[in-house]
């Protein structure tokens, strides 16, 4: 008879406690990019007037890859005077304005033409990419399944070196599982970051070629498991 209250089994029904580990390293899913438009002018319409024209031309050429584009936000928007450092007040010296936009793609190849277009623009920013996977990637569920079989996998080795076997699980436990998260910087490591400043030349810049950055998803379990009276 089994005694579940005991925390280490019986001599009868011993238990023996693992852990499984599982590290995977998968290609990234989706990628993200940030873009910067800036604008400056004397007065807050002139400075209003140049943030919404860029605005659009950055939206439009985004847009512009149509599927290739699975997400386009924006984020935050500013208009700040600039003030001068001289004098007995203060007085406006001009108005700067900014707007940020976040578009996710999962055609990398797209990606790379985009970025280098968007650099070309003026007063734009680009940072990034951010490899990611999907929320619904299956990755994550490999990497438990996995670690799961390596639980069982040791459990067993530890049975048969005492000429036992493995009767029943009596617990497992999910103590981890994660992916990358979006937009963390050590993913992000060697990322691009672009400004344009000046007006383009009329020649087209070549695309970038990116390399997806790899993804490590790892998953980690404890398990307990009842196992035949050994031979000792």
């Amino acid at each position: 008879m089994t005694n579940d209250a005991a925390p280490y089994g019986t001599p009868e029904t011993p238990r023996v406690a693992v852990r499984g580990e599982a590290r995977l390293e998968v290609e990234p899913e989706i990628a993200r990019i940030g873009v910067t438009v800036s604008a400056r002018g004397k007065d807050r319409r002139a400075a209003l007037e140049d943030l919404t024209r860029r605005n659009g031309q950055v939206l439009d050429l985004v847009k512009s890859y149509g599927e290739a584009v699975e997400k386009l936000e924006t984020g935050a928007f500013s208009i700040s005077p600039e003030l001068t450092a001289h004098g007995r007040g203060e007085r406006v010296r001009a108005y700067q304005g900014r707007v940020h936009i976040t578009a996710e793609l999962a055609d990398f190849t797209a990606l790379g033409e985009l970025t280098t277009r968007l650099a070309d623009l003026d007063l734009t920013r680009v940072d990034g990419p951010w490899w990611s996977l999907r929320p619904d990637s299956p990755a994550p569920a490999e990497a438990r399944r996995q670690a799961v079989l390596e639980a069982v996998q040791r459990a067993r080795e530890y049975a048969g070196a005492l000429g036992a076997r493995l009767a029943a699980l009596v617990e497992l436990a999910d103590i981890g599982a994660e992916a990358p998260a979006a937009y963390n910087g050590p993913q992000a490591s060697g990322a691009l970051r672009a400004a344009a400043y000046g007006g383009a030349d009329g020649a087209t810049a070549p695309a970038l070629d990116l390399e997806p950055q790899c993804q490590t998803v790892y998953a980690q379990v404890n398990a307990r498991f009842t196992m035949t009276p050994p031979e000792l």
